[in-house]
């Protein structure tokens, strides 16, 4: 399997290469730069710290070989600049209490050494997009002493914490300062055209003032195409002219209140059938079972989802939007991993992992099917399933057509699904195996069973 599915991750990165290159050429206030490559791309969650023994860019390069094999395109660093010191919690502090948005977390490496992942990683083919926290900043950066006014202070003349939050180890930004504005604009500026990423994931985008993004989104596409995605998914108006892609924060709540029995598969396909009108042409949600967050402070995939995780990652991937991939996810990481102190992957016996094979096959499965690309989030069309529990849908561009079936219960279920104008003959993905689809098809499903047909 692995060999035939390298084959294809070469053919596929061939494709997108020369996708990349097909870009559209105007720009307006109201309209993005997409590149054509971001159609069938997987995001990948980099937790450099955590992610090997030394926790620095170099050691975290020696996987870019695995990471390409694995399939993924997009790399997404979680915040790579210096961590303040002022009321740190733990021994290394948040991420995303940052002290100074031009330098780089010496715990990391320096300049060079991020350079050099940069280079190595885009002549592989990846894009890398870095984590930008505008929304407030820790308390002994710079701009504190100096520009006490970009912050937002009480009545008293003190600087907050970000309102409505318990978020005491940072300070919260002031965007109706118009010199912050220009500055932090300066900031996403620099890192494009000094290290060359590809794009940002917005942290707390909906803190910031939608009117900030749109502005900056008009300075940065003079520089290259970006693939921008607001970690947000209340204020659809990012997605105007902003971003290209939101969180999925609902279904994957979702998925885990399915496996909790408080939701149902129902409460799954009103989710998506609201998704088609509420996303603007050409975005999409970025869909996950699991990120730093949720890895962090409620469990690891297999303590969360348990004998459902193969099932809901197979609705992450064939739902209208860009599945994402958190570090050790691919190798069935089964710990949470500490988030303001040092910890490590296990990454032994990569290598014959079934969960690694699993998901390069998911990945395969979204690259090489144009029903199941994210540009678009109209092209689902749900089938009548007799039992509740069953969610069934299609998904189909030209001639391409993708039904997907799965049992989102604990138990054993008996169903009829009326295929109708959708029955013929089929090859279901996993199996490798051709089969009809008459009018109606009995099955009886496994707990958390799924079949996955394409069209042959």
């Amino acid at each position: 399997m692995k060999k035939l599915m390298i084959l294809l991750l070469i053919f596929t990165s061939l494709i997108s290469i020369i996708s990349c290159n097909k870009t559209t050429t105007t720009t307006t206030t109201t309209e993005k730069v997409i590149e054509y490559a971001l159609e069938n791309a997987v995001l990948y969650e980099v937790n450099i710290r955590n992610y090997t023994e030394e926790g620095t860019f170099s050691a975290f390069e020696t996987h870019l070989p695995r990471l390409k094999e694995l399939g993924v395109d997009i790399l997404w660093l979680m915040p790579i600049h210096p961590i303040s010191v002022t009321r740190r919690i733990g021994s290394l502090g948040s991420w995303y209490s940052i002290a100074d948005y031009y330098g780089i977390n010496p715990e990391f490496g320096n300049s060079a050494d991020f350079e050099h992942l940069i280079t190595t990683a885009h002549s592989m083919g990846f894009k890398v997009i870095l984590d930008i926290v505008a929304n407030h900043t820790g308390w002994d950066n710079d701009w504190i002493t100096d520009h006490k006014d970009w912050y937002t202070q009480n009545s008293n003349g003190d600087i907050v914490i970000p309102p409505g939050t318990n978020w005491n180890d940072v300070a919260d930004l002031n965007y109706s300062n118009a010199d912050l504005q220009a500055k932090m604009i300066n900031v996403l500026k620099y890192w494009v055209t000094e290290y060359d990423i590809d794009g940002y994931r917005a942290d707390y985008a909906g803190g910031v003032p939608t009117a900030f993004w749109e502005a900056a989104a008009i300075e940065l596409a003079s520089l290259k195409p970006l693939f921008m995605l607001a970690e947000d998914d209340s204020k659809y108006s990012l997605l105007n002219s902003a971003f290209d892609a939101n969180y999925g924060f609902e279904l994957m709540n979702l998925i885990h209140a399915v496996v909790n029995k408080t939701k149902t598969a129902n409460d799954i396909r009103l989710y998506l059938e609201e998704n088609i009108t509420r996303y603007p042409s050409s975005t999409f949600p970025v869909l996950y079972t699991t990120n730093h967050d949720i890895n962090a402070w409620e469990g690891s995939i297999p303590e969360l989802l348990g004998d459902a995780q193969e099932a809901m990652n197979v609705l992450m991937f064939t739902s209208p939007g860009m599945p994402m991939i958190y570090s050790g996810q691919e190798i069935n990481l089964d710990k949470s991993l500490k988030f303001f102190d040092k910890d490590e992957i296990d990454w032994t016996g990569w290598e014959t992992s079934e969960t690694f094979d699993f998901y390069q096959t998911l990945i395969q499965l979204k690259k090489t099917n144009e029903a199941l690309w994210h540009n678009s989030t109209a092209n689902i069309e749900f089938i009548r399933s007799s039992t509740s529990g069953i969610l069934c849908y299609k998904r189909t561009y030209g001639e391409n057509q993708v039904i997907v079936l799965i049992n989102l219960t604990s138990t054993t279920r008996s169903t009829q699904i009326e295929y109708n104008e959708a029955q013929g003959v089929y090859l279901e993905y996993f199996t490798n195996e051709s089969t009809e689809l008459d009018s109606i098809v009995q099955y009886s499903l496994s707990p958390w069973e799924y079949r996955v047909y394409i069209t042959q």
